[in-house]
């Protein structure tokens, strides 16, 4: 559910759409942004903060979404490199979530 409202896809169906990423054992997390894992550190403890306090799965995600919309645009804001997606060792791509 994280990757899903943080990234719109499943770790399966980012598998699927990039095999020969995955066949080297890389994941989708491995191109994320540092905006974006540090944002899916803070979405597994409310998640689980959540998960405590029985909110239902549905209610879960839609929080986890708004979540993802205010903060990701937060943390881009402060720092733009820290905005773009790592694409190797030594070269970055501008995030597509573009600062508004």
């Amino acid at each position: 559910m994280l990757n899903v409202a943080l990234f719109n896809c499943t770790g399966k169906d980012w598998r699927e759409a990039n095999t020969d990423k995955a066949k080297k054992g890389l994941n989708i997390r491995d191109f994320a942004s540092i905006n974006e894992l540090v944002l899916l550190s803070n979405l597994e403890n409310i998640n689980s903060i959540l998960i405590r306090n029985q909110i239902n799965k549905h209610e879960r995600y839609r929080q986890l979404k708004e979540i993802v919309r205010v903060q990701l645009k937060s943390l881009d804001g402060q720092d733009f490199m820290k905005a773009l997606k790592k694409v190797s060792d030594d070269i970055y791509i501008e995030n597509k979530k573009k600062l508004k």
